[in-house]
């Protein structure tokens, strides 16, 4: 009978544990900087030695990881549709990705040098408290990627299989048109999403074949791609001769506005690019990607013109989608490329997912819940999140769609952006006490956690562009003189909260985050201690 009491009373004790989540729980690193009572877990804490193994070449790796998906074919295609001609795509395309390359480059800075992700480093201009914010916001647009490259993914899918089975188009339908997909895309939906969770499981630092092999089947399938469509028109359309839709201030204004949406639709990565250049080996490896970055975009957005134009040609209609162009092909004679340029796409969306993505999602829930979280289990969060629970097949329905899609992007991010660059270059002067950063208590606390400075610069430049918000979500809506503002939201935003946050900072400095030279050097010398156990163990 004690027995039985035992085994029951240690039942009624394991029930309990799991009601209050203790066998969620991580364990808490010992080489942590934060404080007791304060949780934090190894894929916050400032990047270890051995993992510092980024070269110039992994740069380009990301790059040609992130870069290669069908949206950024799409980027430059898809103002054609709108009414613009190869001039303004190709313009747009060089200033947009010229443009973003900067902000990227000198963003990537405090990961190269503090060797800390971007959800610990942005608590240095926002604050402890307040830099949840700013996450909160890179986590939403990051899930919204994650959607929309996860559908365009099953798209891809689709192309595949209807290659091989042409009949897999014919399946009947049995969802109401109210659901915006039908029984065929939700059954592509459901395979792509399956297919690509095991990926989202695996470090990424152990997919470099996947990457490679993703580098290689992109590449072949999207020149190859432009080459035949050229070929079939007899050449690259009218491209040369093209006449735009629309004239006078609109056409003007419309240039304006899709030159925000390129630069715009890069805000997230430019955001949160420490995530990965913690990892470089010489910090100054960082700038290479001012030149990988427009190259690469340059080159993928052109292909997409080319292609867009000499579609026109062969089909009628500018396509700027090319796994619409690819299911032109599942007819016989053509479906061995269309069934190539699937599994591309395919190949294309699982890696820009696992690349850029998931792994900054990951990063932001681990650090807003460290005890509970960890890059893993926020991976299978985010993707559940973002295949299922945010409807992706209703977010882009055309090619308008898209382009205002991309430019509510900039609202949040471009300002956190300028806040994170003017901060560390110019107010910190690249001096940041590291260990700090992980304390609620410590300089970087400011006034309750809240850096009011930041806060005011958000305010100014996210209060007039809400409007062009409220605008891309309904089309209706007027929204009177603030239009000409949400046509460059991007730009208007960056340089609003850059310059209202270094002012606010030189006029009334917080003198407690101000370290010298020599005050650096011995606070730093906790990181060198810390590395040196690392190592030893």
């Amino acid at each position: 009978m004690d027995a039985i009491r035992h085994r029951i009373s240690e039942a009624k004790e394991s029930l309990k544990e799991k009601r209050n989540f203790d066998g969620w729980i991580l364990p808490k690193e010992q080489t942590s900087f934060a404080p007791e009572g304060t949780w934090t877990n190894i894929d916050l804490d400032v990047t270890p030695p051995e993992r510092r193994v980024w070269k110039a070449s992994s740069l380009l790796g990301y790059w040609l990881s992130d870069i290669l998906s069908a949206q950024s074919w799409e980027i430059g295609s898809s103002i054609l549709a709108i009414g613009l001609t190869w001039r303004e795509a190709v313009y747009c395309c060089i200033i947009g990705s010229c443009v973003m390359a900067l902000p990227i480059a000198f963003n990537g800075a405090p990961g190269a040098y503090l060797r800390v992700p971007f959800p610990v480093w942005i608590r240095s201009s926002f604050g402890y408290q307040f830099s949840k914010f700013a996450i909160v916001c890179r986590m939403v647009t990051a899930l919204f990627w994650h959607s929309i490259q996860t559908y365009t993914g099953s798209l891809a899918l689709t192309v595949m299989i209807a290659a091989i089975w042409p009949s897999y188009l014919q399946m009947p339908n049995h969802l109401p048109v109210s659901a915006g997909i039908t029984s065929q895309e939700l059954l592509s939906h459901f395979l792509f999403w399956s297919i690509q969770l095991p990926f989202l499981l695996i470090r990424p630092h152990r997919l470099k074949w996947f990457f490679v092999l993703k580098a290689i089947i992109t590449i072949t399938a999207a020149t190859g791609t432009t080459i035949a469509v050229c070929r079939m028109a007899g050449g690259s359309g009218d491209i040369w001769q093209q006449k735009p839709t629309v004239t006078g201030s609109t056409r003007a204004w419309l240039i304006v506005s899709t030159l925000t949406s390129q630069t715009g639709s890069w805000s997230t990565v430019g955001t949160n690019i420490s995530d990965f250049t913690r990892y470089v080996k010489d910090p100054r490896t960082i700038y290479f990607q001012t030149l990988f970055f427009p190259v690469i975009c340059i080159w993928i957005g052109l292909l997409g013109i080319i292609s867009a134009s000499a579609s026109k040609i062969v089909y009628g209609e500018y396509i700027w989608d090319p796994l619409t162009l690819a299911s032109q092909w599942t007819s016989p004679g053509g479906r061995a490329g269309a069934f190539y340029c699937g599994l591309a796409w395919t190949i294309a969306q699982i890696g820009v997912n696992v690349s850029a993505n998931v792994i900054s999602v990951s990063n932001d829930m681990s650090s807003l819940f460290p005890k509970y979280i960890n890059l893993r289990r926020a991976a299978i969060i985010a993707t559940i999140i973002g295949g299922w629970v945010m409807v992706p097949w209703k977010i882009i329905t055309s090619a308008q769609s898209l382009l205002n899609f991309m430019t509510s992007l900039g609202i949040f991010l471009s300002p956190i952006i300028a806040i994170s660059i003017g901060d560390y270059w110019i107010i910190k002067r690249r001096r940041v006490d590291v260990p700090s950063l992980y304390k609620p208590d410590g300089r970087y606390r400011y006034s309750r956690g809240i850096n009011w400075r930041a806060a005011l610069a958000m305010l100014c430049s996210v209060g007039p562009t809400m409007p062009s918000l409220a605008k891309n979500i309904n089309e209706n809506i007027d929204i009177g003189g603030a239009i000409y503002i949400a046509d460059i939201v991007w730009y208007y935003g960056f340089f609003s909260a850059f310059i209202v946050y270094v002012v606010c900072s030189l006029v009334f400095p917080a003198r407690e985050t101000q370290v010298s030279l020599v005050e650096l050097t011995v606070l730093n010398e906790e990181i060198v201690c810390i590395e040196q156990k690392m190592d030893k163990a």
